[in-house]
């Protein structure tokens, strides 16, 4: 997955900043790019899998182990309003909260 940032940012990102003038994108080229996006990442998800896993905790927060990352949470006694904090711990939002669930996912090679 690094050689495919690496190649990203000196296919597209570098040359752009070594140009000094100023271009404009049409329409035609954003539909490539974004061709070239999706084409990127069904071969990112063809080499890799998402592996994911739940965590329950007592109270307002329910923290990921490491190398994983919370896609959602939820929350005890009717609770809908969460959020997630520092990229891995969800936070119910509501006063007394007695369990928190974070749902939390990475990705592997396969």
């Amino acid at each position: 997955m690094m050689k495919l940032g690496v190649s990203f940012i000196v296919l597209f990102l570098f040359p752009s900043l070594i140009r000094a003038e100023t271009s404009t994108c049409t329409i035609d080229d954003l539909l490539r790019f974004s061709s070239l996006l999706k084409t990127m990442a069904a071969e990112v998800l063809d080499k890799a899998k998402i592996v994911c896993s739940d965590t329950n905790a007592r109270g307002a927060y329910a923290s990921c182990p490491g190398g994983t990352v919370p896609v959602s949470c939820a929350c005890g006694m009717g609770c809908g309003s969460w959020d997630i904090q520092a990229s891995s711990t969800c936070h119910c939002q509501c006063g007394n909260m007695d369990w928190t669930t974070a749902r939390c996912c990475n990705l592997s090679p396969k």
